[in-house]
């Protein structure tokens, strides 16, 4: 019973397992060209949904209250789109000697170019007690990757325009109108998103399934594995150390949101992305995989983080309390 339950509970985990199994029983479902038509339904259709979704459930109220918080935002957004890529760049060339496989070590770098996700990185932050910290930064983010693509720029361009910049003002602009019954009827809209990715990772492991010349070896998935724990505790722990300095100015609050929203990355934002970015890419899958291990081992480790943080939070708080002079 409590497996059924921690399975409902993490129904977007299984589903991921579950849409790779999928692939791998009937790849031809899903390549290019099948019943499916992902060069259409998921191209466009499912990265548009997506982000529509983002752009009906996304308070810009909160946003412009965020905000204020700008030593905050712009600690959290250099350290993820400036010190975070660059680094795991430099670990990559390290790493190019190694008999890892080439691309799922592409992957690794970017997994690097992600923002962090809105959802997990605060439902952790809220969970001990901290600050959001948001972080938009799609232009910069797509330069980034689409450097490292050969798909023209200017169809990446293009294409993200019309299926994430376009749906996402419509879904703010509909916001404007329906707001007052979305906060009452509270659709779910992180169920909508993650069944379509659900359908994204379907579609791209369906290509990777039907291509015999693509193998991935054992020895390189957990030597991944292993690096992207290792990379995210050690992120952490340095996020930890330069906020929590003497003359840093942050708070034991600001501290706990750096720690999530600085290291963690969005899949839901990241999959579409690279199917754009890398689109008729025949290792499209495997470039995807680190940050499908990225996504729940984040999720994990801030899970078994969360009592710890919370408990140096407040211990903190309360220290500041007792040495804050009395008037």
């Amino acid at each position: 019973m409590r497996l059924l339950e921690r399975a409902r509970k993490e129904w977007f985990m299984v589903g991921i397992v579950v849409a790779i199994g999928a692939a791998k029983l009937e790849p031809s479902v899903g390549v290019n060209g099948g019943p499916l038509k992902p060069e259409i339904t998921v191209s466009y259709i499912a990265v548009a949904t997506i982000f529509f979704n983002s752009g009906l459930s996304l308070k810009t109220e909160e946003l412009t209250s965020a905000l204020v918080h700008l030593r905050l935002h712009l600690f959290i957004q250099i350290f993820t789109l400036a010190f975070f890529p660059a680094a795991i760049w430099l670990f990559l060339q390290l790493l190019s000697v190694t008999s890892i496989n080439e691309w799922l070590l592409k992957g690794l770098q970017t997994v690097g170019c992600m923002p962090p996700p809105v959802s997990s990185a605060v439902i952790l932050t809220k969970a001990v007690g901290g600050n959001e910290g948001i972080v938009v930064t799609p232009v910069l983010l797509l330069l980034f990757l689409g450097s490292s693509s050969s798909v023209p720029f200017t169809s990446i361009f293009s294409q993200l325009f019309m299926t994430v910049v376009v749906p996402l003002v419509i879904g703010q602009i509909v916001r404007r109108y329906i707001k007052d019954w979305l906060e009452r009827k509270k659709p779910p809209f992180g169920v909508v998103s993650s069944s379509v990715l659900l359908m994204i990772i379907y579609t791209t492991f369906c290509d990777t399934f039907s291509n015999p010349n693509i193998d991935l070896d054992k020895f390189s998935l957990i030597l991944i594995l292993f690096i992207i724990v290792s990379v995210q505790l050690s992120f952490m722990l340095l996020t930890f150390i330069f906020s929590t300095r003497n003359n840093s100015g942050f708070t034991p609050a600001d501290t706990v949101a750096i720690i999530f929203c600085s290291t963690h990355k969005s899949l839901t934002l990241g999959i579409p992305m690279l199917k754009i970015v890398f689109a008729g890419h025949e290792h499209l899958s495997l470039i995807s995989v680190p940050l499908l291990i990225y996504h729940p081992a984040q999720i994990l480790l801030g899970s078994v983080l969360v009592p710890t943080i919370k408990s140096w939070m407040v211990s903190r708080q309360k220290g500041v309390k007792l040495t804050r002079p009395t008037v």
